[in-house]
């Protein structure tokens, strides 16, 4: 009997929903409709979901783990209205490729596909190419799911010393090494985490490693205790004495912005890493009287996150609260939403 497929994209049922997920599992031919929360999405694991076709110089990836960041709550939320497959934080084992040498390797990839062919792109800034997709963000579906497919350019294989729990975080480790690519960091510099969630946590191992004056701020003793082990200075206090030269905004809070350009030295920059469906309105006056530059910061390099990993730089298993299967993957998101809770991984049978 031939199984039925179910689209990617499933009617929402509720009219206060914002907007909905599906997490695809290909393992059975049933599907099952959940609503995850009261005033979220109607969240959908598709069972019976059809295998993605990889396009010319692309890989057919059977992922083993994935990772639900802040930016996946943000999405049941509304944010990008993305209608799909989420899951950008993955591991994975290739499966099919027209490049044979990459066929059963372990891989992480790149989440941003560009064109190749648009100026952006020949200027290897296909991060921001204006045609570009976003794996699990925008008109990609992602790795929540028993299969993905991206570029083979994308892919970065894991060396074996690294372990998928390492893995699933390369993404953002990258993203947190972007900060090292944006601005010229000295020892001197006096800077500043603002935020200690799953990011801030790793934008603070990222930092440390530069020698800088580092301070990480945050609302939870236990996982600032995290840092504070390693040696980086920690405060439960935004009202801490002085004021700093970078100010790295990982809160994931419509109010992180504010609290940044409060906390930054005249002349100071502020990064921002967090992405919101709705933001609190922010009187930019001090952004002009103080001369602050604003820097917006994403996606970064794997190469250093790869080797930070491989060396054992950057300590991963103190972030995950709680490990899932994909067909529990609306609870998942549900414990995931849960304030005080870090990484949730959900493993792929």
């Amino acid at each position: 009997m031939k199984k039925k497929k179910y689209p990617v994209n499933l009617v929402n049922p509720l009219k206060e929903c914002k907007s909905f997920l599906c997490i695809a599992n290909l393992s059975n031919s049933v599907i099952l409709t959940q609503l995850l929360l009261a005033d979220w999405a109607a969240a959908h694991l598709v069972i019976g979901y059809p295998v993605p076709k990889p396009k010319c110089n692309e890989a057919l990836i059977r992922v083993t783990m994935a990772g639900i960041c802040n930016t996946d709550l943000e999405i049941i939320n509304g944010y990008m209205d993305f209608k799909g497959v989420p899951g950008h934080e993955f591991v994975g084992i290739v499966e099919k490729s027209e490049e044979k040498k990459w066929e059963g390797k372990r891989v992480v990839g790149e989440i941003n596909i560009g064109c190749g062919v648009c100026s952006y792109c020949l200027s290897r800034m296909k991060n921001h190419c204006p045609n570009r997709s976003v794996l699990g963000i925008l008109k990609k579906d992602g790795a929540f799911a028993d299969y993905i497919t991206l570029p083979v350019r994308n892919l970065h294989a894991i060396p074996d010393s690294v372990s998928n729990e390492e893995a699933v975080f390369m993404e953002p480790i990258a993203a947190s090494f972007q900060i090292c690519h944006q601005i010229k960091i000295k020892p001197s510099d006096k800077i500043c985490v603002l935020g200690d969630g799953k990011l801030g946590i790793l934008a603070g191992q990222v930092l440390f490693l530069t020698g800088c004056n580092l301070t990480v701020i945050g609302h939870h003793e236990e996982k600032l205790s995290i840092l504070s082990q390693i040696g980086i200075h920690t405060s439960l206090n935004e009202d801490i004495n002085g004021k700093f030269d970078v100010v790295v905004d990982c809160t994931g809070s419509p109010s992180g912005l504010k609290k940044s350009l409060a906390l930054a030295k005249p002349k100071g920059k502020v990064i921002l890493k967090t992405t919101l469906e709705k933001r609190e309105p922010v009187n930019l006056n001090a952004v002009v009287i103080n001369e602050i530059d604003l820097i917006g910061s994403r996606c970064g390099p794997f190469a250093p996150a790869t080797r930070a990993l491989q060396k054992k730089l950057i300590d991963t298993k103190p972030l995950i609260s709680k490990t899932y299967y994909l067909d529990e993957g609306m609870e998942a998101f549900k414990y995931a939403s849960q304030r005080g809770v870090l990484k949730v991984i959900l493993k792929i049978k």
